[in-house]
């Protein structure tokens, strides 16, 4: 087994369980990509076994903090069948669900989603990938399905000198899928939607929405960067009266429309605008326009604490034009999804923005991604989703 030796006082991290190993701290070893390697501190205490990624800043990623544990076939078996059993604790309302949510359930690289029959994988380090078909065998015979899907074309990939990989790796047949959601149905293509093809961190807050909307009896709403219409769908079903959508991608505001029509709406209840958020908010505040209700679920602006600044502005812009155009008395559920983003900064631009707007509100909620997409005490780092819900005074 090969061994990577820490420089002195770069294990506190690994003593802590947190799973990464940062190049800057190894002091001597190596291995080839994805090669399991015994981690050592610079005394020779043993720490964990980890993942070697040759090219990566984070060069080892940690499979397991026990000494005596094998990494083979029969540990990935093993952590697979408890990740799965770990979300029937969870009130999943949905056949769709994460099953396997990288770090958090002790599998870094690797995550897996269950769009109803069909399971669509994403690989995104080098353990990962060099133990691609045991965990896609694993993951058959955990869950009795013959479908998994790969979608392994997120960026990271390329910070493992990995090649992109899609594509059906396990069965076959149409990439179109309708899940059931809460009251509702929703369709999505896991070959081209975004990340494994749709957004089932946001499950509980489209129903947080769809309970607000029916409580307080919205009558116009606005959703930004709508996607395939998730938002749309949960504020007609709480009874919303009128929903404008907004999302700069044509098929996606396809998919939003035709979202509507499967869940029985009337079309003329809904406005989809295949437009620039940005430039959509400042055309309706020059407008006078307002709204009961507005969603604000972004792209990733920071995908890094590097980005944060920028990406703080941004942030800060799209939520100031927005409570600007909430009605007094409205709602505003505003969301980041940057990792490089705490929720405290999150907070905080929120809050200037509500200043330089001139607008002050209640702060009713916070919220996070669905149960499914767990945040660990030993990764913090799971926590990417940050929501607030402001009730505009």
């Amino acid at each position: 087994m090969k061994t990577l030796r820490l420089r002195p006082g770069k294990e506190k991290s690994l003593l802590r369980r947190h799973p990464w190993v940062f190049d800057g701290a190894i002091a001597s070893g190596g291995a080839d990509a994805g090669e399991t390697v015994r981690v050592e501190s610079s005394a020779g205490q043993f720490l964990a076994w980890a993942a070697f990624s040759p090219s990566s800043k984070i060069r080892a990623r940690a499979w397991s903090f026990n000494e005596n544990e094998r990494i083979d076939a029969s540990f990935f078996i093993a952590r697979i069948a408890q990740g799965i059993r770990a979300r029937d604790h969870f009130d999943i309302q949905s056949d769709g669900c994460r099953l396997i949510h990288g770090e958090s359930d002790g599998l870094p690289g690797v995550v897996v989603d269950r769009y109803a029959d069909t399971l669509v994988a994403q690989f995104s380090s080098c353990g990962a990938e060099r133990w691609k078909g045991v965990i896609v065998d694993a993951l058959l015979q955990a869950t009795g399905l013959t479908r998994v899907y790969e979608r392994s074309d997120a960026s990271v990939r390329s910070l493992e000198g990995l090649p992109e990989a899609t594509g059906w790796i396990a069965g076959s047949g149409e990439t179109g899928i309708i899940i059931s959601e809460h009251d509702w149905k929703l369709s999505l293509d896991v070959a081209e939607g975004h990340k494994t093809g749709f957004y089932l961190d946001q499950r509980d807050s489209r129903r947080r929405f769809a309970d607000h909307a029916r409580r307080l009896q919205f009558k116009d709403v606005l959703n930004c960067y709508c996607y395939t219409g998730g938002f749309t769908v949960a504020a007609l079903a709480g009874g919303a009266t009128h929903v404008t959508s907004i999302d700069s991608s044509g098929p996606a505001i396809e998919r939003a429309t035709a979202n509507v029509a499967l869940n029985g709406f009337d079309a003329a209840r809904t406005t989809m605008l295949d437009a620039d958020v940005n430039a959509s908010l400042r055309q309706f505040h020059k407008e006078g326009r307002s709204f009961d209700a507005i969603v604000l679920d972004p792209p990733k602006f920071a995908p890094t604490v590097a980005h944060a600044e920028r990406a703080a502005r941004a942030y800060k812009d799209i939520n100031r034009i927005a409570l600007s155009i909430l009605a007094p008395g409205g709602v505003l559920f505003t969301y980041s999804c940057s990792g490089g983003i705490s929720a405290d900064l999150f907070h905080k631009i929120v809050a200037s923005a509500g200043i330089d707007a001139g607008v002050d509100a209640f702060i009713t909620e916070r919220l996070g991604g669905a149960p499914d997409h767990p945040m660990t005490v030993n990764f913090p780092e799971g926590e990417y989703l940050k929501g607030l819900v402001l009730l505009k005074k």
